[in-house]
């Protein structure tokens, strides 16, 4: 039992810890992963999502109705710096090769933002296009662009970080949502909400190659892939369900029952050094 709405699932920085992230309980939940057993919790305003900065030092709540992302000392999760952002609807994100800054969703503000992630200093606001309601995002495996899950524009805006530039746009399908690499970082898995589908983006050629359908439909929104890279995890958010998904043919291994709402979905334990958050970012 945790608090009210929870929302993702989150592997702490060194590993060792999940939190789940209470949003309309104002609380964070902090859960031993080998015992699956709560440890207590925190008190945090609106934490809708929640990064680690890639040293480990702090852990980036992201209050979404807020507008902040709220930085905390990784250790002791007292809050050492609040950043309000121009972005309406701020809820995911991810960091650049480097570190030095993040790009962040802002899924009822029609584009993105850049942040420099030392000076913990809002940089820039780019719109997208086609206009839409940016949500997931995920940096490739060479650093060079950033992909940005679009619900309503359907389909993955392309972003190259550094110069802070739309490059690109690909359709993948209606609810474009959740954004996931293959174990050997050659695929980009793109969860279709709205019309219960995966399609696959070619990460080295920037290219769609393919959509899996999930037989009867369904609602995939967040997951992970398995250790060994066989299969992709996904929550159904409106069908009550988890599917797992055969990586090498997408074909549909199982349709799980689960409570109401199914949202964040955390695979864990994975290979890595340490966790940059989420469902579970690693590097």
């Amino acid at each position: 039992r945790v608090g009210r709405l929870p929302q993702h699932v989150t592997p702490s920085w060194d590993l060792k810890t999940l939190w789940v992230l209470n949003d309309k309980g104002n609380s964070l939940t902090r859960i031993d992963p080998q015992t699956g057993k709560p440890l207590g919790s925190v008190r945090v305003r609106d934490p809708y999502n929640m990064y680690y900065t890639p040293d480990g030092q702090y852990a980036v709540v992201v209050a979404e109705q807020r507008e902040r992302l709220e930085f905390y000392h990784a250790e002791s999760m007292k809050l050492a710096h609040e950043l309000w952002v121009p972005c309406k609807g701020i809820d995911h994100m991810d960091f650049s090769a480097d570190g030095r800054y993040l790009i962040a969703s802002c899924e009822f503000g029609e584009a993105v933002i850049k942040v420099d992630v030392a000076e913990q200093k809002y940089l820039a606001r780019l719109a997208i296009f086609p206009a839409g309601m940016p949500q997931d995002v995920k940096a490739s495996p060479d650093g060079k662009v950033f992909y940005v899950a679009d619900m309503h524009a359907n389909g993955v805006h392309l972003i190259d970080g550094d110069k802070f530039q739309q490059i690109g746009f690909l359709p993948t399908g209606k609810g474009a949502h959740g954004l996931y690499v293959s174990r050997d970082s050659r695929v980009l898995y793109v969860s279709n909400r709205e019309e219960g589908s995966i399609s696959k983006i070619d990460l080295a050629k920037r290219a769609l190659i393919g959509k899996w359908q999930l037989p009867g439909g369904g609602s995939p929104d967040m997951g992970g892939v398995s250790a060994d890279g066989k299969v992709l995890w996904l929550s159904g958010r409106y069908n009550s369900e988890v599917y797992a998904i055969d990586t090498t043919n997408g074909h549909l291994l199982a349709r799980i029952p689960v409570g109401h709402g199914p949202h964040g979905l955390c695979v864990y334990p994975q290979p890595g050094r340490y966790s940059l958050g989420h469902t579970g970012v690693f590097r």
